[in-house]
C-alpha cells in the first residue's frame, strides 16, 4: 500500500468519526457515558473478532505475549480517550469540544519528538498549526468560558494523541492490524463496562432508545473506522496520520449541518479550507522533496 492510499484510508476514518460525533451527542440523552463507551466497543470487538481470528490463522508466526500487551496498551489509551471525551461532552459546548479534541493534531508530533526522539517532516509543524487554526474557525472562532468539561476534553486530546502514537509504533512492521483492533476494543469495552456497573445507573429503556446510536458507533465508528485507522497507520507516520484524522472536525460540522440542521458560519468555511490545505501540504510536500532529492 502506498502512503497516498494510507492517507485516503485515514481520511475515510475521519469521515466516519465525524458522523459518529452526532450519535455520541444524541446517545447521551438516554444513557451515561461509561455505559455508552462500554457497549459501543464491545460491539466493535464482536464485529472484528472473526476477522482477527482468521488473520491469526494465516499469520506466519504465533501471537506472543509481548504483542498482546502492546495491543492492550493501545486499548488503555483508547479507553482513557473515549471516556474523557464522553464525560466532557456532558458539560462543555459543542464548539469547545470540537476545538479542544482537535488539539491532538499538535500533541502527536510533540509526543513523537519526546518519546521516539524522532523529528517529523518539517511540513508537519506548519500543517498541524494550520489544521488546528482551521478547527478553531470551524468551531466559530471563539471559545466559551472554560468549564470542567473543557479540561476533560483537553485530557481526551492527550489520550487520543497517545493512542495514535502507540498504534503507529506497534503497527510498524506488524501484519496483525485486525488483532490489534480486537484487543484494544476488548480492553476498552470490558474496562468501561466494569466501571459503569459500579458507578453509573442504566435502564433497558435507555439502551433501546440509544440503540441506533450504539449500533452505528459500535459497528461503523468503532469496528470499521478504528480498524481502518490501524491499517492506514501501517504505511504513514503518526504525525501525518494525526493531521488527516483531525479532519474529523470538518466532517463533524458537515454531518451536523445535514442531520441536525446546524449552520456553518462564513468563518467556518474558511476553517474547512485551512484543514483541507493542511492535508494537501502533508501529502504533496514530502513527495516533492523526495523527488528533488532523487534528482
Amino acid at each position: 500500500m502506498t502512503r497516498i492510499q494510507a492517507n485516503l484510508i485515514l481520511l475515510l476514518t475521519a469521515a466516519i468519526w465525524g458522523a459518529a460525533f452526532v450519535s455520541q451527542n444524541l446517545a447521551m440523552n438516554s444513557m451515561g457515558p461509561l455505559w455508552f463507551v462500554g457497549i459501543r466497543f464491545m460491539i466493535g470487538f464482536l464485529v472484528v473478532l472473526p476477522f482477527a481470528l482468521r488473520e491469526n490463522g494465516r499469520a506466519k508466526t504465533p501471537l506472543n505475549r509481548r504483542a498482546i500487551m502492546a495491543y492492550g496498551l493501545c486499548g488503555v489509551a483508547l479507553l482513557a480517550g473515549a471516556i474523557t471525551q464522553q464525560i466532557g461532552m456532558l458539560t462543555t459546548t459543542v464548539t469547545n469540544a470540537s476545538f479542544l479534541t482537535g488539539l491532538y493534531v499538535i500533541i502527536v508530533p510533540v509526543l513523537s519528538v519526546v518519546v521516539l526522539r524522532r523529528l517529523p517532516h518539517w511540513v508537519v509543524w506548519p500543517a498541524a498549526l494550520m489544521a488546528l487554526t482551521g478547527i478553531f474557525y470551524l468551531a466559530g472562532g471563539t471559545l466559551s468560558t472554560l468549564v470542567v468539561g473543557d479540561f476533560w476534553m483537553i485530557l481526551c486530546a492527550v489520550c487520543f494523541g497517545t493512542q495514535v502514537l502507540l498504534v503507529g509504533i506497534f503497527m510498524s512492521g506488524s501484519d496483525r492490524p485486525l488483532t490489534l483492533s480486537a484487543v484494544q476494543f476488548l480492553v476498552t469495552g470490558a474496562a468501561a463496562l466494569a466501571i459503569a456497573i459500579a458507578v453509573e445507573p442504566i435502564s433497558w429503556n435507555g439502551i433501546v432508545e440509544a440503540a441506533p446510536h450504539l449500533l452505528y458507533s459500535g459497528i461503523v465508528s468503532s469496528g470499521i473506522a478504528y480498524t481502518l485507522q490501524v491499517v492506514g497507520q501501517r504505511w504513514t507516520t503518526a504525525p501525518q496520520a494525526a493531521i488527516f484524522l483531525a479532519s474529523e472536525s470538518l466532517f463533524g460540522a458537515f454531518f451536523g449541518a445535514v442531520i441536525l440542521g446546524e449552520r456553518i458560519a462564513l468563518l467556518g468555511y474558511f476553517g474547512c479550507a485551512l484543514i483541507f490545505l493542511a492535508m494537501l501540504l502533508v501529502e504533496i510536500v514530502p513527495e516533492l522533496t523526495k523527488k528533488r532529492r532523487s534528482a
